[in-house]
């Protein structure tokens, strides 16, 4: 562990709550869909059905912006498969930290990679998103994406700082290039124009895709895993 994670993780645990309601109210964050995805999706849609003098503009950045989220999460989830394995803080006996509520022990999370933060790349992307659309909006948006979503992972020993920055980093660098005026013509046009001359399909499919990415996919990781188990 290098020093910069060694100092917040050792910040972050010294002071930690002593209170268990606290500590299961920050627990409750990292697990809650309503909280991780939910707020953010909201945003977007709020973006995408506001009237202004930008309305046309707006609902190609926010198709931009989900693309960006999607592509995010994608590359998170292969940079954890395939770069060198690095266990989590809560799950690792050498860094000699106790965590707040540290029977938290999803099965899934021993075995699948801390770095980097696949949440902090989907979210930091969606938050950068609405950034690039609403300047104040954008601001809460990505502070909320820290302390709601990224930091209670931190203190819980579910991450180490380094993850969510490095994927914090990730995700706006990917909302960057996705939202650009050449690449997000590219592919919001089209979309656009589907949705706009087939606007039931194109709801009922967005609708789904937003439930998908609150859930970060969650349900199709849970059955794809229990597939492979059953076979």
């Amino acid at each position: 562990m290098n020093g910069f994670d060694n100092a917040i993780l050792t910040f972050l645990t010294q002071h930690a709550f002593h209170s268990g309601f606290a500590n299961h109210a920050i627990r409750a964050l990292t697990e809650f869909y309503t909280v991780k995805g939910l707020v953010l999706t909201t945003v977007l849609w709020w973006m995408w059905f506001a009237q202004d003098e930008r309305y046309a503009a707006n609902r190609e950045m926010v198709i931009a912006t989900i693309a960006a989220g999607l592509l995010a999460l994608v590359v998170g989830r292969l940079l954890a498969h395939y770069l060198p394995f690095r266990i989590r803080p809560i799950h690792d006996p050498n860094v000699h930290l106790h965590f707040p509520e540290s029977t938290y022990t999803e099965p899934t999370l021993r075995f699948w990679s801390s770095f980097p933060s696949d949440h902090a790349m989907m979210w930091g992307a969606i938050a950068m998103g609405i950034f690039l659309v609403y300047r104040v909006v954008g601001v809460l948006a990505l502070l909320y994406t820290i302390l709601f979503i990224l930091l209670p992972r931190v203190y819980l020993g579910l991450h180490y700082p380094t993850d969510v920055l490095a994927g914090l980093v990730l995700g706006i660098a990917l909302a960057c290039l996705m939202t650009r005026d050449a690449v997000r013509t590219r592919i919001a046009a089209p979309i656009l124009h589907w949705i706009e001359r087939y606007p039931a399909p194109g709801y009922t499919f967005a609708f789904v895709l937003c439930f998908e990415m609150i859930t970060q996919f969650d349900d199709l990781r849970v059955a794809t895993e229990a597939i492979r188990k059953a076979l």
